[in-house]
């Protein structure tokens, strides 16, 4: 049997090259504040796996994405055993573009920071009088450029994120930036919508796209998870303040209460984690995960 070594490891998945594919791995580390937790959160990784399969079916009529399998039949015979189990996918090799697309439909986080401090956010300017936690009158699109490994990722306008793409594909960075942009948008909105009849709000969200052989854009990385978006229960939603969550905003809250913590976090604390996650799984497929 051939054995397989991640070629990349992020602060949660490990990537696997396994020839003309890739087969991503998401791991039970939790990470908050670009630090990864001491803890790990018990089926995390396959929670957020499964997760992503329902998104990336729900919204392939907006854009095709890398998705081939989730089945571990179907991939070599390294990854077919428990450990893998629920928690791999088999994706097509993309080339990624270097932003990161954050679309917010709620205002919450450093954007109510930045919005408290001069009205706007990410350089967007908004409606006087919005409250922390209020629907914003339509999605906004900020988009940032990804940081290496345990750096910050920097906010960046949607004119520069044409400039970032236009030096690496000269030509063609309006059109792909407009294309990201517009698909981010397309795509919070459906599944925000399908998310609210569900019980749940998508307060907001990132997504990475990459280019796939023939140069076009294709959905990459993760979609929808309580990893890379907040999820609010709809139940007791009122703005004018923070709001409880199904993602790990229940961990970040903790940790800025105990800065003493070295990121360690008591098993009550990660445990109720684990609950919020799969919650949330089950609360929008409308089944049992386990």
């Amino acid at each position: 049997m051939k054995e397989y070594s991640p070629v990349k490891e992020g602060k949660v998945r490990e990537l696997y090259d396994i020839g003309d594919r890739m087969i991503l791995v998401v791991t039970d580390r939790i990470s908050a504040f670009d630090h990864i937790l001491k803890n790990k959160v018990k089926d995390k990784g396959i929670i957020l796996t499964q997760i992503s399969k329902f998104w990336f079916d729900f919204t392939k009529d907006i854009v095709k994405n890398h998705m081939l399998s989730t089945d571990t039949k179907d991939m070599p015979e390294f990854f077919q055993n428990g450990d893998f189990e629920g928690r791999s996918m088999m994706a097509k090799k993309l080339n990624m573009l270097p932003v990161e697309c954050i679309v917010r439909g709620y205002i919450t986080g450093s954007g109510w920071a930045s919005y408290k401090k001069n009205g706007t956010v990410c350089g967007i300017t908004l409606p006087e009088g919005l409250k922390e936690s209020d629907k914003l009158p339509e999605p906004i699109y900020t988009p940032s450029t990804k940081a290496e490994l345990g750096d910050h990722d920097e906010n960046i306008s949607f004119e520069q994120s044409i400039e970032v793409l236009e030096k690496l594909y000269p030509g063609r960075g309006e059109e792909y930036a407009t294309k990201i942009k517009d698909y981010t948008i397309a795509i919070y909105k459906k599944c925000a919508e399908y998310a609210l009849s569900k019980g749940i709000i998508i307060a907001d969200t990132k997504l990475e796209f990459g280019l796939d052989e023939k140069g076009e854009v294709v959905l990459g990385d993760e979609i929808l998870t309580p990893d890379s978006s907040r999820f609010w229960p709809l139940e007791g939603y009122e703005a004018g303040h923070g709001q409880p969550s199904f993602d790990k905003q229940f961990l970040r809250d903790w940790l800025t209460a105990n800065p003493e913590s070295n990121f360690e976090a008591p098993m009550d604390i990660i445990e109720k984690t684990r609950a919020k996650y799969l919650q949330a799984y089950e609360l929008l497929t409308g089944k049992p995960l386990f």
